[in-house]
C-alpha cells in the first residue's frame, strides 16, 4: 500500500486548507484511514479517522468542529478539510491506513494500529 498526501501549505490563522491522500491499493474499501500530525519537538498525534465505508468518523478534541475527514472509495482517496486554522495546527500531516479483517465499524486512534503511512505534507499556520 502506498499513500501520497498533498494539499499542505502556508495559511494565515482563520483560513482553510484541504488535504488529500491517494492510496495505491485495489481494495481501498477494506481499509480504515486516518490523519495524524507531528509538530517540531512533539510526538505524532491522532487528528481524525474514518471507517472503511465512511459511516463512522472520529476527531481529536483539538480539531473537533473545525476539521472534517471524508473519503471517496471510488477514487481511493481520503480528505481532511481544515477550517478555522490555528497556529497550533502547524505540523507535518500524515495519512495512515489500517487493513481490516471484518466489516466492523470503528476508528483506531493509536498510531500503532496503522501499518501503512504516507510521507506527509507540511501545514504551516501563521498568526
Amino acid at each position: 500500500v502506498q499513500l501520497q498526501a498533498s494539499g499542505g501549505g502556508l495559511m494565515e490563522a482563520g483560513g482553510s486548507l484541504r488535504l488529500s491522500c491517494a492510496a495505491s491499493v485495489r481494495t481501498f474499501g477494506r481499509y480504515n484511514m486516518a490523519w495524524f500530525r507531528q509538530a517540531p519537538g512533539l510526538e505524532r498525534e491522532f487528528v481524525s479517522g474514518v471507517s472503511w465505508n465512511g459511516d463512522l468518523t472520529y476527531d481529536s478534541d483539538s480539531v473537533k468542529g473545525r476539521f472534517t475527514i471524508s473519503r471517496e472509495n471510488g477514487k481511493n482517496t481520503v480528505y481532511l478539510q481544515m477550517n478555522s486554522l490555528k497556529p497550533e495546527d502547524t505540523g507535518v500531516y500524515y495519512c495512515a491506513a489500517e487493513r481490516l479483517v471484518s466489516s466492523a465499524l470503528f476508528v483506531d486512534t493509536s498510531s500503532n494500529a496503522y501499518p501503512y503511512w504516507g510521507r506527509g505534507t507540511q501545514v504551516t499556520v501563521s498568526s
